[in-house]
């Protein structure tokens, strides 16, 4: 999977951006967005805000797990005591290849297809959109890999380790965030924090 995390104050700004690879399953830990998707991913992490600042008052859980999605892409979400937001969209993909190109009868301008985005508590699980290099190995993937981090993003393995990553990344947060030269609404553009984001994307993801 190709991920796109960010992490969102109080007022709404990015203020750490970052794309990840997945290293599990033979990734090689290099994200393979599309240039169009690219552009999209931050339209679909604002979108996706209103959702958090709801759920935020239904459970008392920092961590909020998949709250939104756009076809094949899939939105997680983490919420800090201060309310700064961690998002982490996650664009699954067989690893080590790039994402299937947009059909050409399309007429939809995504790169990640038709819309099917719906309410938290009524997400649906899209359909994967996998290259048709080996019909063989389709097959041996949705049998032996369908509930692997590489292959589903819905399973609770996944859950998991998007929850670790979060948790991870929070605690390099609360520490960089202490700094007297910083705070929550002061971008986190530390080479430090951000090496240390990659390791835990490469560590869980």
């Amino acid at each position: 999977m190709s991920y796109y995390f960010c992490i969102v104050n109080t007022r709404d700004q990015p203020t750490f951006e970052i794309e990840l690879g997945t290293s599990k399953q033979g990734g090689d830990g290099v994200p393979r967005f599309s240039q169009e998707a690219r552009h999209l991913n931050p339209f679909l992490m604002h979108a996706s805000l209103d959702y958090v600042d709801d759920l935020q008052w239904q459970t008392n859980q920092m961590y909020l797990k998949r709250i939104d999605h756009f076809a094949s892409s899939h939105i997680s979400a983490f919420l800090t005591p201060t309310s700064t937001r961690f998002l982490l969209l996650h664009l699954p993909h067989p690893p080590n290849t790039d994402p299937t190109p947009p059909s050409q009868t399309s007429t939809s301008f995504s790169p990640y297809g038709p819309y099917t985005n719906s309410f938290p508590g009524t997400l649906t699980t899209p359909s994967l959109s996998i290259p048709n290099t080996s019909s063989s190995r389709s097959s041996i993937a949705s049998v032996s890999g369908g509930n692997s981090i590489a292959n589903n993003p819905t399973s609770a393995q996944t859950e998991e380790a998007i929850r670790l990553f979060f948790v991870e990344v929070f605690e390099c947060w609360m520490k960089s965030i202490m700094s007297p030269f910083g705070g929550p609404t002061v971008g986190v553009g530390s080479p430090v924090f951000r090496s240390r984001v990659l390791a835990a994307g490469k560590k869980y993801l």
